[in-house]
C-alpha cells in the first residue's frame, strides 16, 4: 500500500533510531507504527522550521483529516488512508490524537514552562500518548502497561530537551522550567552565550537523573507486553534513546557545540546485549 511506504519514508528519513529498532517488528506492526509516526511527523512540522502565520492553519488542517478518518468519510490521501486502516484495526482511541494535537498546540501558545508540572502535561500530551498509541499496535491485557507507557514516551521527551536546548532557544522556546532554572542561578543570558559552568552542569545532572527515573520505571511495564518481537524493540528503544544521556555526559554537558548522538556502532551494541540477556 502506496501510504505505508510514504510512511516509511517519512520515518527512515526523521526518526534514524526508531526505524533501526523497528526492523525487529513484525510487518503489520511495523507498517502501523510508520503510519503513526508520519502522522505526528506532519503534526511536529505544523510548528516547527520556522512556526509561521500559517501553522495554526496547517494544524487545524490535520486536525480535520484525523477527524475525517475516525469518521470514515473519503480520504484520498494514500497516508491518511495507511493511518486510518491502522487506527481501526488496533482499535487506536481518537482521543489520544486529540491530546496529541493539543499538545503541539502549545508550541503555538507557550515558549516557557514555570516548573516541572507544567512540563510534565506538555509531555503527556506530545510523547506520553504517542506511547499509549504505540501500546496499542504492540499489544497489551494489563492496564498497568498504560502507565509505563507512558513514562517511557516523558523521560524521551525529556530527552529530546535536554538534547536540543540550542536548537529549541533559537525557535524562542525553553522547556526547562523556569523555577529550576532559578534554582541553579542558570540565565536566559547563559543558555544564548552558551555558556557551560558549573552552575549548567548541576542543572543538567539534575535532568538527567530525572530522566533517568522515567526510563527505570517504564522498563517495569515492558514484560506486559504481549508480542515478544515487541517487548524487544520497546527495550532497545529505551536502551539506545536513553544513551543520549550519557553522550551529553561525555561530552562534559556541553549541548550547545555539537548535537548529542548514539552512533550506529553504539545502536547495534545495544541490540547484541539485548539478544544476550534475552526478553
Amino acid at each position: 500500500m502506496k501510504g505505508f511506504l510514504l510512511a516509511e519514508a517519512i520515518t527512515r528519513e526523521h526518526a534514524k533510531t526508531f526505524y533501526f529498532a523497528s526492523r525487529f517488528l513484525k510487518k503489520d506492526k511495523r507498517n502501523a507504527a510508520y503510519a503513526v509516526y508520519a502522522l505526528c511527523r506532519l503534526s511536529d512540522d505544523a510548528v516547527d522550521n520556522p512556526v509561521s502565520s500559517h501553522s495554526q492553519q496547517t494544524l487545524e488542517e490535520l486536525e480535520r483529516k484525523i477527524s475525517d478518518a475516525y469518521k470514515g468519510k473519503n480520504i484520498d490521501d494514500p497516508l491518511l488512508s495507511a493511518f486510518r486502516q491502522t487506527i481501526e484495526q488496533y482499535h487506536i482511541p481518537q482521543e489520544y490524537f486529540q491530546d496529541l494535537i493539543s499538545g503541539i498546540r502549545l508550541d503555538l501558545e507557550k515558549n516557557r514552562y514555570s516548573n516541572f508540572a507544567q512540563l510534565l502535561d506538555y509531555c503527556y500530551k506530545v510523547a506520553g500518548v504517542v506511547g499509549l498509541i504505540m501500546l496499542r499496535i504492540f499489544g497489551y491485557q494489563d492496564k498497568q502497561a498504560e502507565r509505563y507507557a507512558v513514562e517511557l514516551g516523558i523521560a524521551m521527551q525529556l530527552t529530546n530537551i535536554l538534547r536540543d536546548i540550542k536548537e529549541d532557544f533559537a525557535r524562542g522556546r525553553i522547556y526547562l522550567p523556569q523555577d529550576e532554572l532559578q534554582h541553579f542561578q542558570v540565565t536566559e543570558s547563559d543558555i544564548s552565550s552558551a555558556r557551560i559552568n558549573e552552575k549548567f552542569r548541576q542543572l543538567l545532572k539534575f535532568q538527567i537523573a530525572r530522566a533517568r527515573k522515567y526510563y527505570q520505571s517504564a522498563k517495569s511495564g515492558i514484560p506486559l507486553i504481549e508480542d515478544k518481537n515487541s517487548r524487544f524493540v520497546v527495550l532497545a528503544m529505551s536502551d539506545i534513546y536513553s544513551g543520549i544521556l550519557k553522550d551529553i555526559e561525555k561530552n562534559n554537558y556541553d549541548v550547545f557545540s555539537r548535537r548529542a548522538r548514539v552512533s550506529i556502532i553504539d545502536k547495534i551494541n545495544a541490540v547484541l546485549k539485548i539478544i544476550l540477556k534475552g526478553t
